[in-house]
Formats: structure tokens, sequence, C-alpha cells
């Protein structure tokens, strides 16, 4: 149901009650400046809401780590302010409208966001604003600072392979390309089915039976059916825009029209409305299809992967002439990941039905008949095709002659971490930077931080 969100940070601000008592457990300290980097404070609560968000999600929480990560980012910030490096207003604010979005999701709704972080709504998209600025900041001048490196050329690709350990060069693990022609089954058939459905349910929701209960016995979404069909107190943004606009057009207690969104149809019933947010119940159908479907389709394929195989016609062709899949009959029948392009699939990268397709196939054969998933929707659809695997690449150590753009990528990446590490250990040596005694433990990964500890009287 949600899309794709913005990986922010979300925990950070969760964590936002518990700082005080666990600063309070910190050595006994509730808050105070820990770190002044140039013109920048940082407070030992900045480091707890840190601790904390960490903790949430599992993961081992260091205060020594986490103070100098924030006092190089200050760095960073500092140098992109006098390099007058600037952020775009409407990225930062489709950013924070997302953070937003989720946080008031988790909380739901403003008022309590407000009440369980203990401040007002505008205080806390000030803060965000500014942390999501500084990110974006010190993010450009790592970026500045790689740009100003010399290009690499292939002679520093060959040096970094005479002088690098074998055992640290990246491992590429086993590739394959493949080619196929697909069949959708009868689409338009199963929607009408599925609308019927909905109508039926529809009906018998408007006589009088419960949504709640109908929601459990059919919706096919797990996540809410086994509530009933409820989702919650959301965002209208983290929802597809028909499902959306949809809830959003209706009072509280009515129920929708039939809603189609690439996850499926919908029924939906708003049970309330705050803003930009609501809570509904919804029941999801998903198109079904019969045996029949699949062996109509299945003949069809295995009389083109015959007429291929009898060289009556290529595969090339056939996938022009007869896929129905649009992506990839217009190259033949070439699969490309969508997210990168690369006609090369890891095993994880590739459907599991396409996996199982191909496995025990040599290069050149085509596989028999499959039902699969397209790329389309939450989970995909359904989709028969037949399979060509037309090039296999084994696992290798990555070589300068088959690998040549992985090992710049790699190489490229060291020179930045270099320039990097050196541009923070400058900037460490002539700024203005005390650090707190409370942290004259650490062991920071920079030996020029020590000095910068303020020695008590």
């Amino acid at each position: 149901m949600k899309n794709k969100l913005l990986k922010c940070a979300a925990t950070l601000a969760l964590a936002g009650l518990c700082i005080a008592a666990s600063a309070q457990r910190y050595r006994g300290v509730i808050d105070k400046s820990v770190a002044i980097v140039g013109n920048e404070m940082i407070s030992l609560s900045d480091v707890e809401a840190q601790v904390q968000a960490m903790r949430a999600q599992g993961v081992p929480a260091n205060r020594c780590d986490i103070l100098e990560n924030m006092m190089q980012t200050k760095l960073l910030i500092a140098q992109a302010r006098i390099d007058s490096l600037t952020v775009s207003t409407d990225q930062v604010n489709a950013q924070l409208d997302q953070y937003m979005a989720e946080m008031t999701t988790r909380a739901g709704g403003e008022d309590e966001l407000a009440e369980y972080l203990g401040k007002p709504i505008y205080k806390l998209r000030q803060e965000w604003r500014t942390q999501i600025e500084e990110q974006t900041l010190a993010q450009q001048e790592q970026s500045e600072i790689a740009k100003n490196l010399p290009d690499l050329t292939p002679y520093d690709v060959k040096q970094f392979l005479d002088t690098a350990d074998v055992a640290s060069l990246p491992v590429v693990p086993i590739k394959y390309q493949m080619s196929q022609i697909c069949i959708y089954p009868d689409r338009e058939a199963a929607a009408i089915a599925v609308k019927e459905r909905l109508l039926n349910i529809r009906e018998r929701i408007i006589n009088g039976e419960r949504f709640a209960t109908l929601a459990r016995l059919y919706s096919e979404d797990p996540g809410s059916a086994r509530k009933g069909g409820e989702l919650g107190m959301a965002s209208k943004t983290i929802f597809w825009p028909a499902f959306s606009d949809a809830a959003m057009s209706l009072k509280p207690g009515t129920i929708s029209q039939i809603v189609e969104t690439p996850d499926g149809f919908h029924i939906i019933e708003v049970l309330e409305k705050k803003g930009d947010m609501f809570n509904a119940r919804h029941i999801l159908i998903r198109p079904s299809y019969t045996l029949a479907d699949q062996e109509k389709a299945f003949q069809r394929l295995d009389s083109l992967r015959t007429a291929i195989l009898d060289s009556t016609i290529t595969f090339e062709a056939a996938a022009r002439f007869y896929s129905e899949d649009a992506p990839t009959r217009t190259n033949g029948g070439q699969m490309a990941d969508p997210h990168t392009g690369s006609a090369y699939f890891e095993i994880d990268q590739l459907k599991p039905q396409d996996y199982a397709a191909i496995q025990d196939l040599q290069i050149g054969e085509i596989s028999e008949p499959i039902a699969s998933l397209d790329n389309e929707g939450r989970d995909g659809n359904l989709v028969y095709k037949i399979v060509r695997l037309d090039k296999i690449v084994p696992a290798h150590t990555a070589t300068f002659e088959s690998d040549y753009t992985d090992l710049l990528a790699q190489v490229q990446q060291e020179k930045v971490n270099v320039a990097i590490r050196k541009f923070l250990d400058d900037k460490i040596e002539s700024s203005y930077i005390i650090i707190d005694p409370l942290f004259g433990d650490c062991e920071f990964s920079r030996k020029g931080w020590s000095a910068k500890i303020r020695k008590d009287d």
C-alpha cells in the first residue's frame, strides 16, 4: 500500500523523550555543551538522541564515535559555507514534508506527535529542517572535495591492482544475461471478475454487514485484513495517489466506489480525517487467474519455443512480434534491471521463478514456459514467459580486463576517502575546537581531537 519513502532516521525524533533520562544516567549530567566546532555547538542531548536512535534500530551505540561523527559533520558544514554552497529550498521542503508525513503517521497525528516529543509542531519542523539542511550541506562539501580530484586513468587502476592485496580486491558474483518472451493472462476478464466481487461486498456492507468483518474474510492485504482492514491514521502522501484521492474525498462512514491502484482493486471506508491525514479501512482484492488461462498461455509459448528451436523464427523476432512485455519487446526480449539498466543480473536480483527456470540451462538454451511476476505494483503482476540464457559471467576476483568499470569506481572511492580524511585532519589542526572533559577518555579515530579536549583547572 505504501509508496517508497525517503529513508530518514525517523527513530531519532521518536527517541527524544528518553534523552533527558538517558543523559542523566550518563555520568549524572542532564545536558550541557560537550563540543564547540568553530561557531557550532554540540550538546549532550544531541549525542544522546543519536544513541537512542541507534539502540532503537538494534545498532550498538558508542558515544565517542557518535560525537566524533558529529564534529566531523560540523567541519564539513563550515567549509561548505566558506565555499558558498547552498541547498535547494524545494529539495529541503520536499524531504521535510516526507519526513513529517512519516513521523505523524507513526505517532497517529500531529497533536500526538507534539505531545509525545514534548515540543510544538512548528519547533519540530524548525529542528528537522536544520538537520536536513546540514546533512545536505555536508554531503555537498564531500562532493566538492571529490570534484576537485584529478580524473583517474587506466594507469591509476593498473597501479592499484599492482599494489593492492589480492584479498582486498572485490569479488564479482556470478551474473546472468537473459532474454524473455512474455504473455499476460486476460487481465480485462480478471479485472471484471474482481470488480463484480467487490461490488457484491460493497452492497453487503451498505445493507448492514460490518466492513471490518468482511475485510477479515476477503481482503488480500494481510497487514490490514487481520485488523478489519484498518490502516491507522496516516498521511495521504504515503499511499498511491488514486487511493489517497478517493479516501480524502469521502465523508467518514461512507463507502467508496471501486478504486484501482497498482496493488489491485479496493473499496474504502474512511473512519477519521485530520488535515492531510486519514484513518481508513479497505478491502483489497487482486485479479486472479484460472488454470485455463495458464494452459492457453503455455500452449502459445510452447509453440513459439518450438518455432525458435526449429529456426523458423529467431528469438529476437519472436520477442518483437509476440511478446507482451513492452520494456523488453523492443530490445528483442533482452532483460535489463529496471533500477540500474544493466543487462546482467546477480542471483538475488532475479525473481525466484526466473532463476529456477534458468539455473540448469546451458548458454543459448530456452526454458519451458513458466509462471512468473513482472516489476509492476508492490508484488508484481502474474506473467507467463519463456526465458533464454544468453550469457553467464562466473564469480571471480575483479580483473583489469573484465571489470575495469568496477575497479575504477573502487579506486575513485578510495581516492575520495583519502582526500576527505586529509581535509578533516587539516581542519582539526587549524580550527577552533573545544571538547568537554566528559569525553576525555575517548579513543577517537583521529588523533588530532585529543589535543582539543579542554583541561579542567
